[in-house]
């Protein structure tokens, strides 16, 4: 089971541009708020209709604009979950389920099987209540469990855990795995939280300005983000712009240069920094970083610190530094420290994917 997308779309606001093919049951899409996510999603599910481009649900063509073929939304056998529940305002929480359900079967079935996903997605007791009594996260599990009544193809869930409870959260978290696994759905979630995707996706693809960045293996994108955009929302806090000097690279936002012993592509215009992989050490007399503020966290302490020289200058921006909490008792504002960057951690980012 696949889905392949390569469409566009022209907003007044931005230009939506996204390819991408599915290889595992759970493919996500990562995010900022406003970036076409969404639009993605109900141009799949026949909501909105693509200016250009092809979509295909398991070599069956949903949609394509030289063929001039457009499935209506009722014939895609897409489930969507939207952002806003849309679920019937004048039905109960079990008449709501039902009314997913497209197989000619009898009352009674339709009763055990909507009282099954009930009992599945946490609604026990709750089936004579309407949707004005729900809290935000009852409706979002009952729209869930609408959707699956369906038996679609493919489920596409819109940012399906914001308006749920961490603990909730964590028990959605394990059902969406258990869908993808006991019934073998294609299941495509947007999000714009990092976590969420790198928990639930072996594959992902990340959406910036309506422009579909990267795609592939998440384990690699975490690591080797690319593009500026998918460093930035898959967790690197220390990105700055840099210029080619020789054989090496400097950082103008932090005064630092950096050695390499591979020749720069001329398409790389930034580079990023994790905060953990900068290690603190003793201050150096040449150049140095002044603590000019110290953030607590749960489990580590975040620094962060202005680089100065001898001939007083002062770098742009702070630098992030992330340290566990027991190496960092000392480590207090307005402290010198010298800092240390292995040149084989440097993310070197480009602006944009080239399509």
């Amino acid at each position: 089971m696949a889905l392949y997308v390569d469409i566009q779309k022209h907003f007044s606001d931005f230009d939506l541009d996204v390819c991408f093919d599915t290889k595992e049951n759970i493919y996500g899409v990562l995010g900022e708020s406003g970036c076409g996510k969404s639009m993605t999603l109900k141009c799949i599910a026949g909501i909105e209709r693509p200016d250009r481009g092809k979509i295909v649900l398991n070599g069956r063509i949903l949609f394509d604009s030289e063929k001039k073929i457009d499935l209506p939304p009722q014939k895609r056998n897409v489930g969507y979950l939207f952002q806003d529940y849309a679920l019937f305002p004048n039905m109960t929480v079990i008449e709501n389920i039902k009314s997913g359900m497209k197989k000619k079967i009898s009352g009674k079935e339709k009763n055990a099987y909507a009282r099954k996903l009930m009992n599945r997605f946490f609604l026990d007791g709750m089936e004579k209540k309407y949707p004005s009594m729900l809290s935000g996260g009852q409706r979002q599990r009952t729209a869930i469990a609408r959707v699956l009544a369906s038996e679609p193809e493919i489920i596409l869930l819109d940012e399906p855990f914001s308006a749920v409870d961490s603990y909730l959260k964590w028990q959605l978290e394990l059902e969406i795995l258990n869908i993808s696994e006991e019934y073998g759905k294609e299941l495509l979630l947007v999000s714009h939280n990092r976590d969420e995707i790198y928990r639930l996706c072996q594959e992902m693809g990340v959406i910036s300005k309506g422009h579909m960045e990267i795609s592939g293996g998440k384990k690699e994108l975490f690591k080797n983000p690319k593009t500026v955009a998918t460093a930035l929302l898959t967790g690197c806090k220390n990105i700055s712009p840099m210029k080619k000097e020789d054989n090496h690279i400097f950082c103008t936002d932090w005064n630092l240069r950096f050695n390499l012993t591979e020749p720069v592509h001329e398409d790389i215009t930034h580079v990023g920094i994790h905060a953990h992989y900068i290690k603190v050490t003793e201050p150096d007399t040449e150049k140095w970083a002044e603590i000019e503020r110290v953030i607590e966290a749960p489990f580590e302490n975040i620094l962060l610190v202005r680089i100065k020289d001898r001939g007083g200058n002062i770098s742009k921006k702070t630098l992030r530094i992330g340290i566990e909490k027991e190496r960092s008792e000392n480590l207090v504002q307005g402290r010198k420290i010298g800092i240390m960057i292995p040149s084989d951690v440097l993310l070197l980012l480009s602006e944009k994917q080239k399509r």
